[in-house]
């Protein structure tokens, strides 16, 4: 093979070198993806694929996905797995007089990604619109002759890709129409008696007036039903590899409270005990790891779903109930709460268990046992939250507006149901009794209760909590769901079902919005009512789908291209430029390991009977899941790693565990303090310089400060050993520490 490599070499030299001109010299970094041009080319594609899956029909919408999946798929799981196994060094590793003109990638160079990606596109889409080959496939040949012109490929490695991408996109084709046949005829007979042939999806429709009012019979109101299963299932399945891809590290409060699972009590600090007992099962079945610890987030928003869509298909339609399954994926707040493991996750499963069971509950026909499972439902969201009370208020105003309700007051169901919930409440109620009401303190202290000072309008916390919640629930849709809390408003006595949905949802949407005048409100406070509220949204517009159909087709691009990029935000540098590490939305789940790795790198130094004592609580339970020394300690209930003054006062859950008081446990001793740094804040103007790809200055907001007291007093001798600037791999700061060397604890 000797002689193939020197061709290989030969032919690069020559078009890396010989071919060298002023107008490739340009344009060669274009079509490899550097410069402006290609970033608007990215936005072009982008503003294609929509209108694709708006106005392409059958054909372009199936096209369009498929061309999605061969580069969403085939780019990291093909053409990944062979760089790494091939591991090819990059011609720039090797060759001396190679000229780089583009950034140097850090991947292997066999085979090349662009090239395969590039005429996998080009392969789908001719063979749905043959006369696009004209175009697609010289195209993608420019893309795979500009990555050896600029020097970060051979042109083996192109061919290889450009063969490679075309293969596996003919064998996607040909698996999904396989598949369409024989799932299709099994399982939605009159969709694939429409629709036959992915490729061609006209040829057989004889009647297309037909073809629409089939999709529409109840018989296809089973196969949307299906279709929504598919839709659940694939999402779970897809969660759960996301997770185990290690792609994004823990939180502070995951971490925190995966602590917790390790000392499992009747309640917690701040929290009841729900969220301990998950945690404990999920690293039963997964282990102390990322994965362990989130692994039921996925499967309760997969039974969110499937309850949604039942219940909506049951009083709606099924097609209706598969439209707002999309937007629940399309909608930030709910996509992070179908990743991340922490109350709110649980709390809105049982409160929209609660809602469904309720509505059955409250019908004439209701039963005690529908009542039972009401009192169930709210019970378990109370051991995970102890806001679940906020449904008895939305319960009272919905039995103050629903007189024909109220008949069900003096039967023994609603009654069970709260003595089911006060019941939950005992464990909470028990240990704050022998723990000082640590509980109630802290809830008070966030609400901003205890403030000792008369109420004024604070107008910034709510404009803060609008714009917040703005982003977070998807604009369109947020505008949409108000919209319909007002406008239905007229028909409540004729919709029992959409003042049912209201009073569940729109008090504590409001109720906060309210509050947000008097103290700052975080965004997930009112996650509970976002199922009820998007419910309510999606059986108003129901009834009026020329209005509903711009709402909805402009919410879930939006949300569905937001929600892409929360999953992955480097998604971001691949078609537009990487984001500074401070404003990375993911910053606050990445750089941790590094970061712990760090810490204990430098408690090392000082000896192995050297503690940390780090300067929150998150970061405490960060350091400790990420060090497997420390993790194994802290399992032992004798951990290394410690939160500052935890010892004096109950302002965490540390305080309530005895081997976390360090003043007791360690004197004499050495320690290491981590103090956590706020990011770099960025110059004025780094937005635009960020798109065009220039560099970004930052000015240092932390600058070297002293140790605080508490530490300072409890040491004979305490040394600032500097500022840390922790790096991912592609070289952006995630994270920054300063540590101080503590010596000799009194």
């Amino acid at each position: 093979m000797h002689w193939l490599q020197s061709l290989d070499t030969a032919l690069f030299h020559f078009i890396n070198g010989s071919l060298g001109n002023p107008v490739f010299d340009w344009l060669m970094p274009v079509l490899s993806g550097g410069g402006a041009a290609m970033r608007w080319f990215s936005v072009a594609v982008i503003i294609a694929f929509v209108t694709a899956m708006i106005r392409g029909g059958a054909k372009g919408r199936i096209c369009a996905l498929l061309i999605l999946i061969v580069i969403a798929a085939g780019d990291p799981l093909i053409v990944g797995t062979i760089k790494n196994a091939i591991a090819r060094p990059r011609p720039f590793l090797v060759l001396p007089d190679d000229i780089v003109r583009l950034n140097r990638p850090g991947s292997g160079s066999m085979p090349s990604a662009h090239a395969a990606n590039w005429f996998a596109a080009a392969t789908v889409l001719f063979l749905f619109y043959r006369r696009s080959g004209w175009l697609m496939f010289p195209m993608a040949a420019a893309v795979a002759f500009s990555r050896v012109y600029v020097g970060v490929h051979y042109p083996g490695d192109v061919t290889a890709g450009a063969i490679l991408g075309c293969g596996y996109a003919i064998a996607l084709v040909v698996v999904a129409q396989i598949f369409w046949n024989f799932v299709g005829r099994k399982y939605f007979p009159r969709w694939h008696e429409q629709l036959p042939s992915l490729v061609n999806p006209e040829s057989r429709i004889q009647n297309p007036e037909s073809a629409h009012s089939a999709l529409h019979t109840p018989h296809s109101q089973i196969e949307w039903l299906r279709l929504g299963y598919v839709v659940i299932i694939f999402g779970l399945v897809a969660r759960w590899i996301y997770l185990a891809s290690g792609l994004i590290g823990l939180s502070g409060d995951e971490a925190y409270q995966w602590l917790w699972s390790k000392h499992l009590a009747l309640s917690y600090f701040s929290k009841p005990l729900g969220i301990a007992f998950i945690q404990r099962a999920g690293t039963a079945i997964g282990g102390d790891t990322d994965f362990g610890v989130r692994c039921f987030s996925p499967l309760f928003a997969a039974i969110l779903s499937f309850m949604v869509l039942r219940f909506l298909a049951r009083e709606i339609g099924a097609r209706t109930a598969f439209w707002m399954l999309l937007v629940t994926a399309a909608t930030p707040l709910l996509v992070v709460g179908s990743v991340f493991m922490t109350i709110d996750p649980p709390l809105v499963l049982c409160w929209m268990w609660a809602v469904i069971a309720g509505w059955r509950a409250v019908k004439p026909e209701g039963t005690t046992r529908d009542w039972l499972i009401v009192g169930l439902a709210m019970g378990l969201g109370f051991l995970c939250k102890q806001s679940e009370p906020y449904q008895l208020i939305c319960w009272g105003i919905f039995f103050a507006l629903q007189p024909s309700a109220r008949i069900h007051l003096r039967k023994r169901g609603p009654w069970l149901a709260l003595l089911i919930l006060a019941l939950c409440t005992l464990p909470l109620i028990i240990w704050n009794s022998q723990n000082g009401w640590a509980t109630l303190h802290h809830v008070a202290d966030n609400a901003g209760i205890n403030q000792n000072h008369q109420w004024h309008f604070k107008i910034n916390y709510f404009f803060e909590f609008i714009g917040a919640e703005l982003g977070l629930l998807n604009p369109i849709f947020l505008i949409a769901a108000i919209w319909a809390t007002f406008a239905f408003w007229k028909q409540r006595k004729e919709k029992p079902l959409w003042l049912f949905l209201f009073c569940m949802s729109a008090p504590v949407l409001f109720g906060h919005l309210i509050y947000s005048f008097h103290s700052r409100i975080l965004p997930n406070w009112i996650a509970p009512a976002v199922p009820p509220l998007f419910c309510l949204m999606a059986v108003f517009w129901h009834e009026r789908p020329r209005i509903a159909k711009p709402f909805l087709a402009a919410g879930l691009i939006i949300g569905i291209i937001a929600s892409a990029f929360m999953y992955d935000t480097d998604l971001i540098g691949k078609i537009i430029n990487k984001l500074p590490g401070e404003v990375d939305p993911s910053h606050r789940v990445r750089g941790w390991r590094e970061t712990a790795a760090l810490v204990e790198n430098e408690r090392g130094k000082f000896g192995t009977n050297t503690f940390i004592i780090a300067n929150d609580y998150g970061t405490t339970g960060l350091y400790t899941f990420y060090s497997a020394t420390a993790r194994a300690a802290a399992i032992a209930h004798q951990p290394f790693i410690y939160c500052e003054g935890t010892s004096d006062r109950p302002a965490n859950q540390f305080y309530f565990w005895p081997e976390y008081h360090y003043l007791e446990t360690r004197r004499g001793q050495n320690a290491i303090y981590v103090r956590h740094l706020d990011s770099y804040k960025l110059e004025h103007g780094w937005l635009w310089k960020w798109f065009q790809r220039e560099p970004i200055a930052c000015r240092d907001i932390s600058s070297p400060q002293p140790a605080p007291s508490d530490i300072t007093g409890h040491f004979e001798t305490v040394t600032n050993l500097g500022i840390y600037e922790v790096k991912i791999k592609d070289g952006r700061v995630f994270q920054r520490v300063q540590i101080f060397g503590c010596y000799n604890l009194k």
